[in-house]
């Protein structure tokens, strides 16, 4: 007897909305007056904080040459690094953190 063949879709239930962002990432903090000095003293969501202190430190070449992953601070950065002169990316965000209320 010859198998017969037959081919079973299964239809996969799509969610309705798609993925929901975080509410805290979206949540409008306050920047310190140090932090303001950087990315401006209006209410920002943390992600918008992180993508104008990205581009601060890309437009003033803070990003270290031979290690990628390491921020030199300058005069503005340093009051937000804690005084620190260099802080890696990830020390960098929990940082900032401390200057978001």
């Amino acid at each position: 007897m010859a198998a017969k063949k037959t081919s079973a879709k299964k239809t996969a239930g799509k969610k309705s909305g798609g993925r929901k962002p975080n509410a805290s990432f979206m949540k409008e903090m306050t920047p310190s007056p140090q932090l303001a000095e950087i990315v401006g003293s209006k209410p920002l969501p943390r992600t918008e904080v992180v993508k104008k202190l990205w581009a601060y430190i890309k437009k003033n070449g803070l990003q270290d040459a031979k290690e990628k992953r390491n921020i030199n601070a300058d005069e503005k950065l340093k009051p937000v690094f804690g005084g620190k002169k260099q802080v890696t990316m990830f020390e960098m965000t929990k940082l900032v953190n401390k200057h978001l209320s």
